[in-house]
């Protein structure tokens, strides 16, 4: 009897147990567990929450009579409650400003609460009402969160088209400026305020510039061919006028400025076709001011030479184009009026020469006195009746350009103007040339030299991202960082590469860099990533620990899916356990690799100061430019 009852005990046990794990199973609920003692079913097992817990209990119960059941279930402890994340996008445009996001009730003392920060939105534009959007939230604010908030309003103080969001330790801005110098001023600017411990984050992006008119001068002489003026409508029509200055005999590495404006969407078609037709003659000048083509031909260029070279430009101009030809027989002799006006370095001008009356010689003084100043112009200028017609034109304009210089000089004659001088800016030249074509019309006669001095260029003292790659990779190349085996600890003798890095960068401003971590093969995927994150994030903290601005500097890991040798070998393996320095948008920057080139970086400067070659022009139209065909959609 007893050999029957432990029988029976031993199947019922065995059945229960069975039925109980196919129904706790069949629920997904495998992480509860069951086991018989006779006819008692004990349940163990950790439940998600408490109401998996009575949902298992329940479920077993309706298998075996719930009398049985003794439960010995525990519950997975309640996670405390997380702090919300704070944050605030702020919006500014022409319609107003908007205010997105989640703030802290009370802020820190001397913070900013939802009420100041609405109060200073409408302080920018008191005309018009603030879209409140904000939400609070009963936590404190995070350590950085004022100083965050501080710079996301001074952001929006000088950004008017912008969208500004505030994180407590980060600051991302989106911006439209008006112009490439006004991007790099508002850069400077907010990189300046940013506070220690918040990270910034810009990306602001100029308009092209609209060039009035649209220019383009290409010179080939004794000097070799050169640009004094060069503006394209895309990128596509730049690579092509580029090239085609390139086979006439331009040096490689000059600029075209893209820009609005162009008079037909075939002006790089015209353009080459003149770039082609001076290379040609050899020693000629053409110039395109919007739809005015003027070609002009040295003295020394064959009749019938010419005479076909036009023909054939005349025939590849597009219709738009009206075409002015001149070919000099002798130079023109210079009579004896002229007006001169020479500009310091100090910025003071003085003006001499002629003018032909009172009201012109006041309308030049006032003139020159609202480009210069007015206690900088000093004019010793005399009347003359007999001066040529327009000679007040070709005066204001050559002042209009002289302007732009940091110091030279203008000559105006009754042939020719004159603009000589030195900028600061590599557009100067362009510039100079653009308003000499534009206000003295076709067919005027004008030379331009016009030099640029890097020293004179507030922007140019200023490494560039790709100046600062170049300065970590020689840095990269004598040394490279190891770590203490399986750890993110730098060894103390690669520490002093950090400091290496930290004097390269001394001068670098927000560059966008990668922190790449690599390791070999050995070990697992994701200990190595982990791993070669940590290491990243050691280099990082090491240069910020050497007032270095990482701000838009980024650690990521990558383990072992990036090698550069073969890790089934231990020198493989020694190179693959490597930190990268990545430009963002170029190559790798690392001991063995030097930066990528940067796509459409702007050439150097060409000093033309010794260029003294005419540069005549037609003077009257010969063909009235047809009406511009409508832009394409």
């Amino acid at each position: 009897m007893l050999g029957v009852a432990l029988l029976a005990a031993l199947v019922i046990e065995s059945r229960s147990d069975r039925a109980i794990t196919k129904a706790l199973h069949g629920a997904g609920m495998e992480w509860a567990t069951s086991t018989s003692d006779g006819l008692q079913v004990h349940l163990t097992g950790t439940a998600p929450d408490e109401r998996a817990r009575f949902r298992a209990l329940n479920l077993v119960g309706s298998v075996v009579d719930a009398s049985r059941i003794r439960d010995s279930l525990d519950v997975t402890p309640a996670v405390a409650l997380a702090a919300p994340r704070f944050s605030v996008e702020m919006l500014r445009n022409d319609d107003g400003i908007q205010l997105i996001g989640l703030m802290p009730e009370k802020p820190e003392e001397g913070g900013m609460d939802e009420t100041s920060l609405v109060e200073a939105a409408t302080a920018l534009t008191p005309d018009m009402e603030v879209s409140n959007l904000l939400e609070a939230a009963a936590w404190p604010a995070p350590e950085t969160w004022n100083k965050a908030l501080t710079l996301g309003v001074s952001a929006l103080k000088i950004l008017k088209r912008s969208k500004v969001s505030v994180a407590a330790d980060r600051v991302e801005i989106t911006a439209i400026a008006e112009s490439e110098s006004e991007k790099r001023r508002l850069e400077a600017a907010l990189n300046a305020a940013k506070p220690d411990g918040v990270s910034l984050l810009i990306e602001i992006s100029a308009p092209r510039p609209v060039l009035t008119p649209f220019t383009l001068r290409f010179i080939k002489d004794g000097s070799g061919a050169r640009f004094d003026a060069c503006a394209a409508d895309s990128v596509r029509a730049r690579t092509a006028i580029l090239r085609a200055a390139e086979v006439a005999g331009l040096p490689e590495g000059a600029s075209c400025t893209i820009g609005l404006g162009v008079p037909t969407p075939r002006w790089a078609e015209g353009a080459t076709a003149g770039i082609k037709a001076v290379a040609e003659l050899e020693n000629a000048t053409v110039t395109f001011s919007d739809a005015d083509v003027t070609l002009l031909a040295d003295a020394s260029v064959s009749q019938e030479l010419f005479d076909r070279v036009v023909g054939e430009l005349r025939a590849a101009l597009p219709p738009v184009f009206s075409l002015n030809a001149q070919l000099p027989k002798k130079d023109v002799a210079q009579g004896p009026a002229e007006f001169t006006a020479k500009l310091s370095p100090e910025g003071r001008v003085e003006l001499r020469g002629r003018l032909p009356d009172e009201m012109q010689q006041a309308a030049v003084d006032a003139f020159a006195r609202a480009s210069f100043g007015a206690s900088k112009v000093y004019v010793a200028t005399r009347l003359d009746n007999d001066l040529p017609d327009g000679w007040p034109v070709r005066v204001l304009a050559g002042l209009e350009a002289l302007a732009l210089l940091h110091d030279g000089s203008l000559l105006v004659r009754a042939d020719t103007v004159e603009v000589k001088g030195v900028s600061g800016s590599q557009d100067a030249r362009a510039g100079v040339t653009r308003i000499l074509s534009g206000k003295l019309g076709q067919g005027a006669t004008f030379r331009v030299d016009v030099s640029y001095n890097k020293e004179l260029d507030p922007f140019a003292a200023l490494p560039t991202p790709q100046e600062c790659a170049a300065r970590v990779s020689e840095v990269m190349k004598s040394q490279k960082f190891t770590f203490t085996p399986g750890s993110a600890e730098i060894t103390s003798e690669t520490l002093p590469i950090a400091a290496k890095l930290a004097e390269a960068l001394k001068n670098c401003v927000a560059v966008p860099l990668e922190i790449a971590g690599h390791t070999d093969s050995q070990g697992s995927e994701s200990g190595n990533k982990a791993l070669s994150q940590a290491r990243a994030e050691a280099v990082l903290l090491a240069l910020q620990g050497r007032r270095v601005d990482v701000s838009q500097m980024t650690a990521v890991g990558y383990g072992e899916a990036v090698p550069i040798a073969d890790n089934g070998t231990e020198a493989g393996r020694e190179e693959n356990r490597r930190i990268e320095f990545v430009l963002k948008g170029a190559a790798p920057v690392s001991a063995d690799a030097a930066p990528a080139a940067v796509a459409d970086a702007p050439a150097e400067g060409h000093d033309f100061s010794n260029d003294t070659s005419a540069s005549v022009a037609p003077r009257e139209k010969t063909i009235r430019p047809k009406p511009r065909p409508a832009a394409a959609e």
